[in-house]
């Protein structure tokens, strides 16, 4: 199936539907990946409203903070949704497209959406800030047109920006980008200048492939990229490296296509000569990396054998996440990639909510595998919790404070 299919035969996408017609329409589809995108959107089951709206405690020791940097916003209300499907609904009918000042939410029912669910996490479990986001498989960079993905942008962005303006001690902003496949990323600039100077956002999501899993777009060492890179560097702010929904039915959205989109953006930094222009860009990739701290050897082999400069060099650039929800892989994480690029995230209520009958905890609860790992210091928690989201983000200071 081509890309261009793809931006229509699945424009009926979960991720971008109200709430209540997420599962009917992944029935419908027959499609695992839309079906795990439908839970992803389905209210925290667990996570029941709580009643205080106080700032999260939090639990950073020695005067510091624990800065979650991983964090999407999977609770909005259903306007902001029900928005989106009128929009994808228009483009069979470009007069029907509803316009970014017709959406009316609350202040009120903003907070209703994180008080429950993000805010009430962040005091349970121990943490302080997090680095906010619209939700990733929201994104959709594979439906409708430059146009389409710019109103849908610039709407996600400014209702992070809200959040961020009730809650500055819990949420820093993190953009979404307007990508579409096949037009240059020159076409985000404006948008991440706006989000950076304008909103105080403190970085970006980058979809390496936005065609949902057709990868029809050159690789992230491209030239095709340096329009983008080249406002990274110049505003200081870091990428992460963030793939969307998935509209290739081969691959599940969060248990394959993500893991895929870590994967092969490692292996094409291996590959190419993108820090050579760029040697001050960074870039996170979240999962934990994806099959990269597993295949340590491998990767380390395959840059050897293709005469590339050795992993070490890349880690100059490079950044992996905690998004790893069992002991055994955090423990593996640790070991392997070294604890100055490794950040802390959970990317609580996100993909995976459920609780692990093995320890009655949630397996998005990842700052309890930190504090368990074995290999760990308490030195190098805190660089995990603190310190280098500060290097990655250095906009995150007038935010924290030194």
């Amino acid at each position: 199936m081509s890309a261009t299919v793809a931006r229509t035969a699945f424009s009926d996408c979960p991720c971008c539907m109200p709430r209540r017609g997420f599962l009917a329409a992944a029935v419908i589809a027959g499609a695992t990946s839309f079906a795990a995108t439908a839970a992803e959107a389905q209210a925290p089951s667990a996570q029941a409203p709580a009643a205080s709206p106080q700032p999260a405690a939090g639990g950073g020791g020695a005067g510091g903070v624990i800065v979650d940097c991983h964090g999407h916003y999977t609770t909005e209300p259903k306007e902001l949704l029900d928005w989106r499907k009128r929009q994808i609904d228009a483009l069979k009918d470009p007069s029907q497209t509803p316009s970014r000042a017709s959406l009316k939410i609350s202040d009120d029912q903003l907070r209703e959406s994180v008080e429950g669910a993000q805010l009430k996490l962040q005091r349970e479990r121990g943490t302080n800030v997090t680095i906010f986001s619209p939700r990733a498989g929201g994104m959709a960079h594979h439906i409708g047109t430059a146009d389409t993905s710019r109103e849908w942008s610039m709407l996600c962005n400014d209702t992070i920006h809200r959040l961020t303006q009730l809650y500055p001690k819990n949420f820093i902003g993190v953009c979404q980008l307007p990508q579409s496949p096949g037009v240059s990323p020159a076409n985000c600039r404006d948008e991440l200048e706006r989000c950076v100077k304008e909103l105080g956002f403190v970085g970006c999501n980058l979809n390496p492939d936005p065609s949902g899993g057709f990868w029809t777009d050159p690789p992230l060492t491209d030239r095709f990229w340096y329009p983008i890179y080249e406002k990274m560097v110049e505003l200081d702010v870091p990428a992460m490296i963030h793939v969307s929904a998935s509209a290739n039915r081969n691959f599940h959205a969060t248990g394959a296509h993500y893991i895929n989109g870590d994967t092969t953006a490692f292996m094409q930094f291996i590959t190419g000569d993108l820090f050579k222009d760029f040697p001050t860009i960074r870039f996170i990739i979240p999962h934990g990396g994806g099959a990269v701290p597993y295949h340590w050897g491998r990767y380390r082999g395959l840059a050897q054998d293709l005469n590339r400069p050795p992993l070490p060099e890349l880690l100059r650039n490079v950044f992996f996440d905690t998004c790893v929800y069992h002991q055994a892989g955090i423990d593996l994480l640790t070991k392997v990639v070294p604890v100055e690029n490794i950040l802390f995230a959970s990317e609580m209520v996100g993909a995976v909510r459920g609780i692990d009958p093995e320890t009655g905890r949630h397996y998005d609860d990842t700052k309890r595998f930190i504090d368990a790992a074995p290999n760990l210091s308490e030195a190098d928690r805190r660089k995990i919790y603190e310190g280098n989201a500060r290097r990655v983000y250095p906009r995150l200071a007038a935010k924290l404070g030194n």
